[in-house]
């Protein structure tokens, strides 16, 4: 099968190579997936995961991706919940090959049903961008209706994400980003923009839930807003800031079957809207992943035609 491989943690991207892999096998619990399209996150080349197995071994070359859209074409031993040609949707195992290839073999727990009325594009883009944000949101930030949210990077892909949800759910949403990125922020369903270059973040008061994307000093601004009982809830690693008088956490995502369930039938009835940027083909994606601007958006690669 053909599919993107890297071998070389120092060249991150620039070190992507297509090549020919032998074609994965399903273990106990697995389903083989032909894959549609694949999502694709940057800073995994960044990530242990995409160098070194759970033992911390060199697994490389390894194939990055981990967001996925495609049909299942086997089952392994004991696999249940899914069937062959069924339509899927879901979340790759970190420390496993992933799914810029034409076939993974994924645990099925990982994957939701993908209804025929959503295109395999819209189901690759959501995954990691839908999951993080619902739950840093909901299982993490513990939101409520009548809360005040700041979302960092709101123009970004999980942070249209965190705006649509928490606008949804009944908060008052602050965006944060550049001064490029208000319009799309505002479009996105945020309620106030914050332009991280020229404004002050302190002036806009108490804030029920910080949804950090950066890190560093905003990250240290942000805790500082926090009310009573708050919670900065962070996706960029272990937390610097932490607010005076509240909780401070961070989590890595994880794949959520009833989860994205949730989130693909917002996407059908119209309550969610997926950000994705750039698309191209399994052949023309390492220029894809190689951009010479700044990506706004979820990158999609389409694997089958």
């Amino acid at each position: 099968m053909k599919a993107i491989v890297v071998t070389n943690q120092a060249a991150g991207t620039a070190g992507m190579t297509l090549t020919e892999r032998p074609e994965p096998l399903a273990a106990i619990n697995d389903v083989i997936v032909q894959i549609h399209a694949s999502g694709f996150v940057p800073t995994e080349m960044e990530w242990p995961s995409t160098w070194a197995d759970r033992a911390g071994r060199d697994k490389t070359p390894s194939i990055p991706g981990h967001e996925l859209a495609g049909v299942v074409t086997a089952l392994g031993y004991g696999t249940t919940g899914l069937s062959v040609g069924q339509r899927v949707f879901g979340l790759a195992d970190w420390h496993r090959d992933g799914t810029l290839a034409q076939y993974v073999a994924i645990e099925a727990r990982n994957l939701a049903p993908l209804p025929g009325d959503v295109d395999f594009t819209v189901g690759a883009s959501l995954p990691i961008s839908g999951l993080t944000a619902w739950q840093g949101l909901f299982q993490h930030g513990r939101l409520q209706a009548g809360q005040t949210i700041l979302a960092h990077g709101a123009a970004g892909a999980v942070g249209t994400m965190v705006t649509q949800l928490a606008r949804e759910a009944g908060a008052y949403v602050i965006g944060t980003g550049r001064a490029a990125d208000r319009e799309k922020a505002l479009d996105f369903g945020a309620h106030e923009f914050v332009d991280l270059a020229n404004d002050t973040l302190k002036d806009i008061g108490g804030v029920d839930l910080v949804f950090d994307v950066i890190g560093g000093d905003v990250q240290k601004q942000s805790a500082a807003l926090i009310k009573p009982g708050g919670t900065l809830v962070s996706v960029v690693g272990p937390v610097e800031a932490r607010p005076a008088d509240g909780l401070a956490i961070d989590f890595v995502v994880e794949a959520d079957r009833a989860q994205l369930g949730e989130i693909v039938q917002r996407v059908r009835d119209g309550r969610l809207r997926t950000n994705i940027g750039d698309i191209a083909s399994l052949d023309d994606a390492i220029g894809a992943l190689n951009p010479t601007t700044r990506r706004r958006g979820k990158t999609v690669i389409r694997v089958l035609p």
